[in-house]
């Protein structure tokens, strides 16, 4: 090899390998993409879970009442397996009535009906009708809290572990959550509509109208499209959030963990959302009918094919330019079994493809037997 086709072949290995440290270091870059005044923040994409901004997002803290995010999750599971209703009536306890913090001063003995309690929770974050849906659900408050942690588990939480239902913290040792896994609890959590019906109230009433609930969170009021969900703060805390918005079908959830003002960690959401909507869309196609593929050998001469739909994050102003191309096998051998894979449904932006779905055949088409292959064969030498 003479030298200068070395020198040629050394300079293009050289720009091979800075080409791939480069990318690699983007690909592992980790740096969000502006700052936020807040210990720790996530944004994620409630449709796909897609998470759109990361800043120490795993890193474990004191929620505060972000914390009830998961005590109404585990309320709403139990009414939808049949526990009790909305309607159900829930008697406060003593240990229920004692609770410090927010609160509608429940009193021992008093009675309101499930639906009321949620409300109390969701707007005005009470604590103390949050120990008395917990003591409702599970028996007790230990129970409910055992509960919480193997929820937590089963969702992939990996940096939570719960010690009460309200997120007070004067007299915990180890009540703490990341930001990620709030963003996990509260895309759980939004799944469940009258969550969000109560969420976006600003002002209601309970005791027949006798006692006012408001909102903790502002952004309800203040914020285009806000949906929820969950403010809280404590000393130890400082202010966090769990806010929710919708906007052009896109479900966004913000996350912001101990931010040193009210205000700042309002900022910080609006902040995180606008981002959100900004730079991201999220396309969605529905499933239907692909076509039909030939059968050999079956009692029916082909099959129809049908593909789920697909829902996909994209930059914004790109789901317009979604291309659909669907790709069936030429031919299948029976037996063919509902659901058997008989081709593909790719989806392509730019000209790379984003999603790709299998194509299924919508019924079973068994082998043909010999008597019914003979009657075939007459049938169409009769009609010949």
């Amino acid at each position: 090899m003479s030298n200068r086709i070395k020198k040629i072949f050394s300079v293009f290995l050289s720009a091979i390998i800075c080409l791939s440290t480069v990318t690699l270091a983007m690909a592992e870059d980790k740096t969000p993409p502006f700052d936020v005044n807040a210990k720790s923040a996530v944004l994620m994409d409630a449709e796909t879970g897609t998470i759109l901004y990361n800043k120490n997002g795993d890193e474990a803290l004191p929620p505060a009442s972000v914390t009830k995010v998961m005590t109404l999750l585990l309320v709403m599971e139990a009414i939808d397996n049949g526990s009790f209703k909305l309607t159900d009536p829930v008697t406060v306890s003593d240990y229920a009535a004692s609770m410090g913090g927010s609160q509608v001063f429940l009193e021992p003995g008093e009675e309101m009906c499930v639906e009321e309690m949620l409300k109390c929770v969701i707007i005005a974050s009470a604590n103390d009708a949050a120990v008395a849906l917990a003591e409702k659900t599970a028996g007790s408050v230990d129970e409910f809290v055992r509960r919480m942690n193997e929820r937590a588990a089963e969702l992939g939480m990996k940096n939570t572990h719960f010690e009460n239902p309200t997120g007070l913290d004067d007299n915990v040792t180890n009540h703490t959550i990341s930001a990620r896994d709030i963003a996990i609890m509260s895309r759980e959590l939004i799944r469940h509509e009258t969550i969000l019906k109560y969420s976006c109230i600003w002002m209601d009433t309970i005791r027949n109208g006798e006692f006012g609930l408001t909102n903790t969170n502002r952004l309800i009021r203040f914020y285009n499209g806000a949906t929820g969900l969950k403010t809280g703060s404590t000393s130890k805390a400082g202010f966090c959030i769990s806010a929710t918005a919708k906007r052009d079908g896109m479900h966004l959830i913000a996350v912001i963990m101990g931010s040193p003002t009210r205000d700042e960690r309002n900022s910080a959401a609006k902040s995180l959302l606008d981002y959100g909507f900004a730079k991201y869309c999220v396309y969605t196609a529905d499933g239907g009918n692909a076509g039909k593929v030939k059968v050999i050998g079956g009692t029916k001469d082909a099959v129809q094919a049908k593909y789920e739909g697909l829902t996909k994050l994209l930059p914004a102003g790109k789901k317009d330019s979604v291309k659909i191309e669907i790709k069936l096998d030429d031919k299948i051998s029976a037996p063919v079994k509902e659901g058997q894979r008989v081709g593909a449904v790719r989806y392509l932006l730019d000209g790379e493809v984003i999603g790709e779905i299998p194509a299924t055949a919508a019924e079973s088409v068994p082998r043909i037997g010999y008597f019914r292959l003979l009657y075939r064969m007459l049938c169409r030498f009769i009609l010949a």
